[in-house]
């Protein structure tokens, strides 16, 4: 099968048969989407950043990289152990994975962060 494409993805954009698996990894529902729109696969709403490191950051460029080292190391943690696994199963399982999330910049986001994990975890 060889090694899998992890992809992100707004979840505002249309759903593509290209996108693979369709993952959101937020913790809240995505505004004004529905779930039929949505057309989820998964939902691992646990590896999301918690809310207290979501709040502390409030997606401000200037702290993306000490964001991104705290939420690695949140998702380093014991209590994310089980969800962790099972998303890197889904990845192994597939030829593409997307990871949809529902922030503005396509750049400044959890699941960019999320993506490069998977990649060195998986």
């Amino acid at each position: 099968m060889g090694t899998p494409k992890i992809v992100v993805k707004r979840i505002y954009e249309a759903p593509d048969p290209a996108d693979g698996v369709r993952v959101l990894v937020d913790r809240l529902w995505p505004r004004g989407v529905s779930k039929a729109r949505a057309q989820l696969d998964e939902w691992f709403k646990d590896l999301a950043p918690s809310p207290e490191l979501r709040s502390w950051w409030d997606h401000d460029a200037s702290s993306m990289d000490e964001f991104s080292d705290r939420y690695e190391q949140e998702l380093g943690d014991p209590d994310h152990a089980q969800a962790l696994k099972q998303l890197i199963d889904v990845v192994h399982g597939s030829q593409r994975v997307t990871l949809l999330y529902g922030a503005k910049d396509p750049a400044v986001n959890h699941a960019v962060v999320l993506q490069d994990y998977l990649r060195r975890h998986s």
